[in-house]
């Protein structure tokens, strides 16, 4: 089977996985985004998802802090838990 057939029966089982309608028009927009990952070891761009990295976690504002606090309890809406 050559590499484009593999690749349209890929994105075929893709979209039937997740329920989607298959057209010509989806599996070339899988194809064309498949495409891009060319020449890249995938293998390493998986296992490097969750690792750090990322832009260092920022402190809230005042305003959010502020926010926050004037959440409503469920004793201000007349029903609790065990009511």
């Amino acid at each position: 089977m050559a590499s484009l057939e593999l690749a349209a029966t890929y994105a075929a089982l893709i979209l039937a996985d997740e329920g989607i309608e298959i057209t010509a028009d989806k599996i070339l927009a899988l194809t064309d985004a498949a495409s891009a990952l060319e020449g890249k070891n995938v293998k390493d761009l998986l296992s490097n998802v969750g690792a750090g990295g990322g832009a260092p976690a920022v402190a809230p504002k005042e305003e959010e802090k502020k926010e926050e606090a004037k959440e409503e309890s469920d004793d201000d809406m007349g029903f609790g838990l065990f009511d």
